[in-house]
């Protein structure tokens, strides 16, 4: 097993914390769990960071319907264009000192 798969089998069984699903309806809904903090959202981008890592939404006109720091679930909505994952070890936000040396 090489050493992204370790990592990723070491979360999936973790506990109940470690799971993380997106439901894409449509490109216009998506529904996130697993979501463990969220940098910055604005119309066309959503930062967040979730327990597989860190994951970028872009679109137009998105919108935080709800998100959930007890459940780890959020809810955007919008003309959804893109989702990129990220560093996988990033779970969240760097710190200012972080910021400067990344």
């Amino acid at each position: 097993m090489n050493e992204v798969n370790k990592k990723m089998s070491a979360q999936n069984t973790a506990g109940k914390n470690a799971i993380h699903n997106i439901i894409l309806e449509g490109r216009k809904k998506m529904s996130v769990s697993g979501v463990t903090d969220v940098d910055r959202f604005d119309e066309n981008t959503v930062l967040l960071y979730t327990t597989m890592g860190e994951m970028t939404v872009r679109g137009e006109d998105l919108h935080v319907n709800d998100l959930s720091v007890e459940s780890g679930e959020m809810n955007i909505e919008g003309e959804i264009r893109s989702v990129v994952y990220g560093d996988i070890d990033r779970r969240s936000p760097l710190s200012f000192i972080g910021k400067i040396f990344r």
